[in-house]
């Protein structure tokens, strides 16, 4: 079943503020929250479903992917659903604190290890790299721990101070009716700890954008649209959480001899009448060295040769597609006076045998009629 669009399931239009967006979610929220419909057997699915389409859109880089490439692009950019209700609550404390006066703060809160977004990367390759393979030198931006701060965040010769909140632990209680329940600090945001004097490298974040030099691999034969998935390379993670991975997808620059249909190759090539009624020996370029293709006495214009195994490889095997040759038979113009007299005298001939044709016929019926 396809996904619904994350704009549809929170109900705001595409260009609404992050603000309207967080709005929309937290009225959903308390809508559909599962303890409120115990007797609705939907609730908890749409209270997924309006989690699933905030984690994405809550976010501005998510969301500006979403917004290119919907439903693919973030397939994998950082969000892979929600096991169960828990996850939902540590994912969005900070609105569940909001709107129903209690966080997850002690269910993982803002310290849990967290996996990094994968990323995406546009290569184009040529074609001939397409159909051989190769290597190829790409460039990304990379988000690093910042080594003037060492991570902190902090200002070289300082040091994050222990939150006055909550006394460092990240979390405070509140009074909720007869229980008392705890709740994210909100302003230490479950971190335990706050910076008085930033890092003027990474302006207190703890970490910077630095290019990173990768070699990738293309593999013979892939096609537009390919991915390939480098493990690791994607955003790093946080409080210990694993990177995401970086998928490349290929796009394949077109050829000027080579068209392609799959793992097989086309080319067309132009003979002439004369070759194709009494037959021709032709060179054909191939991905590597030319071959030598015959091409029969009465061939007609618009026939097609299969040259067997020298198309492109299938991935991951040594079977290879067919080289196709469409010849086209091409007339003769501006004929100089010994040509056309050659091709009269010629048509004269053809014109003498159907014509000898047509008496037999008719001889043939006159005698078929008078036998009757």
């Amino acid at each position: 079943m396809a996904k619904r669009d994350y704009y549809e399931v929170l109900g705001v239009a595409q260009d609404a503020s992050q603000d309207e967006i967080k709005s929309a979610y937290r009225k959903l929220a308390f809508k559909f929250h599962p303890d409120r419909n115990q007797d609705d057997p939907d609730a908890e699915s749409k209270f997924k479903e309006a989690s699933e389409a905030y984690e994405i859109l809550g976010k501005a880089e998510k969301r500006q992917t979403y917004d290119r490439f919907g439903h693919e692009g973030v397939s994998g950019n950082g969000f892979s659903g929600f096991s169960n209700n828990e996850d939902i609550f540590g994912a969005f404390s900070d609105i569940f604190g909001e709107v129903f006066g209690f966080s997850s703060g002690g269910r993982g809160g803002a310290n849990r290890p967290r996996a990094g977004s994968d990323l995406r990367y546009n290569l184009d390759v040529s074609f001939r790299q397409a159909a051989k393979g190769a290597e190829v030198e790409i460039q990304i931006p990379v988000e690093v721990s910042c080594s003037l701060c060492g991570g902190s965040g902090a200002a070289p010769g300082t040091d994050p101070e222990v939150c006055s909140h909550c006394g460092g632990s990240g979390t405070m209680q509140q009074s909720q009716g007869f229980f008392r329940i705890s709740v994210t600090c909100p302003h230490c945001r479950g971190a335990g700890q706050v910076i008085t004097d930033p890092c003027s490298e990474c302006m207190g974040r703890g970490s910077v954008i630095e290019n990173k030099d990768l070699n990738v691999r293309i593999p013979a034969g892939v096609d537009n649209n390919s991915r390939l998935r480098l493990r690791g390379e994607g955003e790093g993670g946080t409080n210990g959480g694993p990177p995401g991975d970086l998928y490349v997808v290929i796009r394949v620059e077109p050829d000027d001899v080579f068209e392609r249909h799959g793992q097989n190759l086309i080319i067309g090539r132009e003979i002439s009448f004369v070759e194709a009624a009494l037959g021709h020996r032709m060179e054909v370029p191939t991905l590597d060295d030319p071959v030598n293709l015959d091409i029969p006495k009465g061939t007609q214009s618009g026939e097609v040769f299969r040259l067997r195994g020298l198309g492109l490889p299938h991935l991951g095997s040594t079977h290879k597609g067919d080289l196709l040759v469409e010849v086209k038979v091409k007339t003769p113009t501006r004929l100089n006076s010994r040509q056309e007299e050659l091709l009269r005298e010629f048509s004269e001939i053809e014109g003498s045998k159907l014509t000898t044709k047509a008496k037999d016929f008719f001889k043939k019926a006159k005698d078929k009629v008078m036998g009757e």
